[in-house]
């Protein structure tokens, strides 16, 4: 039954978002009562996945025809160092943002949470003489990303933020802010709000730096990602439905890394499933000890290190795991030792197309949850914001559900 359930819910979910608005009229107008044509479990969380490409090309034709990523840009291109601060799936924005940051620009950046921030900032700051602090929630509410900007007001340090949901504090206490509406969502776990954000930085990076081949390769993304993610999502469902697994493991170096952390979390909070993520090659040095038939391995692979992480992906098969292999081009190595291969025939530069390799954890847990009996939009324990303070959770209660203009 939870099998028919998941391939039912995925079919209709594709379908309706590859043909027609129906689906977007369905889930985004809540107004009108319509939302309640659509509910089985999991509806939210499908659609938006599954939206992220046109989602993109929305939130870069935004960007393109608004005037703040120029305004930071002239503000701040001199800057010797970007940090990047957030908290759960912010914080691995932050984390692949930096990491982009510094490919695309050459400049020196960090992510930190910004409980890190509140609790040691003496090691955050260190002997930093200048730098731009870059706050990132999906909400703009999140109560320690609001005190770190706290923080660094009161140090009278000009701040820039990035967030889906405008007219929120975080928008009010930061000196510039990327707002992103068509990004927010419906359900509990980022998944388009995710990505999103990260191309974002990823497209002021590229401005900032002058660079008009990263921006026009970005702008490319989106129809690139629209032609893989459908068929990616039907081959992982079955995927799923055809195997049970007891530890899940995620895998990447260098800007994947970050995307690894975002997918072990996925698969956590969608699923109530244990997942724990790696450097591809540190994942040798004792975590390989769990590796069994009930171990599914995913390994997001990079163009540049590419024989060296296909190495540990041949080691873990040959100690009996499972494996997702996910890159830009599979080769016939990687092919061999991979149980399932999701490829994204991207050819991009690599810093620009490391969005897309976010797909398969989010489907991952997805799936998995409704292969269980759970819902992934709303996870156990959960809620789309977390407030720390009285005060704020009782003014804003209500905005836990209802985000901003959030369409899939």
């Amino acid at each position: 039954m939870r099998t028919n359930l998941a391939s039912e819910l995925a079919g209709k979910v594709c379908n309706v978002s590859k043909s027609s608005r129906a689906i977007e009229v369905t889930l985004s107008n809540p107004r009108d009562g319509a939302h309640q044509q659509f509910s089985a479990s999991g509806a939210y969380s499908l659609a938006e996945i599954l939206s992220q490409p046109r989602c993109w090309a929305d939130c870069l034709a935004q960007l393109d025809s608004g005037e703040t990523i120029a305004e930071i840009a002239t503000r701040f291109r001199n800057a010797p160092e970007w940090i990047f601060i957030g908290c759960g799936s912010s914080y691995y924005v932050a984390m692949v943002a930096a990491a982009s940051w510094t490919a695309i620009t050459g400049t020196r950046a960090r992510a930190v949470p910004a409980s890190e921030l509140l609790l040691f900032p003496e090691l955050v700051f260190g002997g930093a003489k200048e730098f731009v602090p870059l706050l990132i929630s999906r909400s703009g509410q999140t109560s320690e990303v609001l005190r770190a900007a706290q923080l660094l007001n009161d140090k009278k340090i000009p701040t820039v933020s990035v967030s889906c949901a405008p007219k929120q504090k975080l928008e009010a206490m930061t000196t510039i802010s990327i707002l992103l509406p068509e990004a927010d969502e419906q359900s509990t776990v980022m998944t388009r709000s995710f990505t999103s954000m990260l191309i974002a930085l990823q497209y002021l990076a590229a401005v900032v730096a002058k660079d008009g081949n990263s921006v026009e390769s970005l702008r490319q993304l989106p129809i690139a990602a629209e032609k893989v993610l459908e068929d990616v999502s039907v081959r992982v469902r079955e995927f799923v439905n055809l195997n049970s697994f007891s530890d899940y493991i995620c895998l990447g170096q260098g800007p994947y890394y970050g995307v690894a952390c975002e997918s072990a979390l996925k698969v956590m909070e969608m699923s109530r499933s244990y997942a724990q993520s790696f450097h591809t090659l540190e994942f040798r040095h004792g975590p390989k000890s769990i590796v069994s038939g009930e171990t599914l391995i995913t390994f997001l692979l990079s163009e540049s290190n590419y024989d060296a992480e296909v190495e540990v992906i041949e080691e873990m098969k040959a100690l009996g795991g499972k494996t997702l292999v996910v890159a830009q081009r599979i080769r016939d190595r990687a092919r061999a030792a991979a149980d399932i291969v999701v490829e994204l025939d991207c050819d991009l530069p690599q810093p620009l197309c490391v969005a897309p390799f976010a797909f398969a954890g989010q489907l991952v847990g997805c799936y998995t949850a409704l292969h269980k009996g759970l819902d992934p939009d709303r996870p156990a324990n959960l809620t789309r914001v977390v407030l720390l303070e009285d005060g704020d959770r009782d003014r804003d209660r209500d905005r836990e559900d209802q985000p901003q203009n959030a369409r899939p």
